[in-house]
């Protein structure tokens, strides 16, 4: 078995749900509290062991490859000034992970994009994590896939119990349980079923550690939902036949999410991080509190 290090991150949207504030900045850079959620991501690969961190881009998405660039110029301004604390925010993101980058060119969905990565990843298993959900570091999840994987082979997907009216924005898992809580084998997955249609409540969530075998199989993926090449419909095809590539399994994730990806729950992101903050919560909880009880 391959010890996994390489981790994949699909980052080439459009982010039209935020127009026109992504008119000219990518989705991934948009703030949460002070870092870009791009970074909270990269910095759950790094965590886990995943220090190779392929982005797959497009265009207008220079800034990502500059945020994790070094910044001599600032950090020469930061240290003349003595900016110790600030400085060291500022090369932390330069200093995370070796960072890769290729364009997708032509935005064809998710299954597509990490068809991008097969040059980069080659024969060995790889983590896919997506930029718009922010697992939080306090409820590691990717290190346990990465366990999962590293044990019973194939693939492994991240799941979370949604209510019935929700699940037909998601991918969606067919299951069978195994003596492990927290984990299920996957026997089948659907991409956004209607609620009488789902075949559980458990939804596939923005992580994945993928056998290589993927990469076969999406390219003879026709396009599906939305016309685009469905990662869930070769998931499915991997499930469905183990000699393919190995079982698929799921771990069922009952920590904190954020998903940065809607605006309602990009707003309620920023205020729970920022309460929890030891430098800002305090005076911002005393603030909130007024604001309801005032304003609300």
């Amino acid at each position: 078995m391959h010890r996994i290090q390489k981790a994949v991150i699909p980052a080439a949207g459009l982010g039209t749900r935020f127009l026109p504030a992504t008119k000219a900045t990518p989705k991934e850079m948009l703030p949460v509290v002070d870092k870009p959620a791009i970074q909270y991501v990269v910095e759950e690969a790094a965590a886990a062991g995943l220090n190779d961190v392929l982005m797959i881009t497009g265009r207008n998405k220079r800034p990502l490859e500059d945020h994790f660039d070094r910044n001599y110029e600032l950090e020469s301004a930061l240290t003349r000034k003595g900016d110790g604390e600030r400085l060291d925010r500022v090369q932390e993101s330069s200093d995370l992970a070796t960072m890769h980058y290729v364009r997708q060119g032509d935005p064809r969905g998710l299954g597509h994009a990490v068809l991008c990565a097969e040059p980069h990843v080659g024969s060995e298993p790889f983590a896919v994590l997506l930029g718009d959900d922010l697992i939080d570091p306090r409820d590691p999840l990717l290190a346990r896939m990465v366990e999962i994987q590293e044990r019973e082979g194939g693939s492994v997907v991240a799941l979370m119990e949604v209510a019935p009216a929700q699940i037909h924005m998601y991918g969606c898992a067919a299951v069978e349980p195994t003596p492990e809580n927290d984990v299920v084998r996957v026997t089948g997955l659907v991409e956004k079923p209607e609620a009488a249609d789902a075949p559980s409540n458990l939804a596939v969530i923005g992580r994945y550690v993928l056998d290589p075998a993927v990469f076969g199989v999406l390219r003879d993926t026709e396009p599906g939902r939305g016309g685009e090449i469905q990662l869930t419909d070769a998931l499915q095809q991997l499930a469905a036949d183990e000699r393919l590539g190995g079982p698929v399994h799921g771990v069922v994730f009952r920590g904190r999410r954020y998903d940065t990806g809607d605006r309602g729950d990009y707003l309620r992101t920023i205020v729970r991080l920022a309460c929890e903050r030891e430098d800002l919560g305090p005076d911002f909880r005393t603030w909130l509190r007024t604001f309801v009880a005032t304003e609300l």
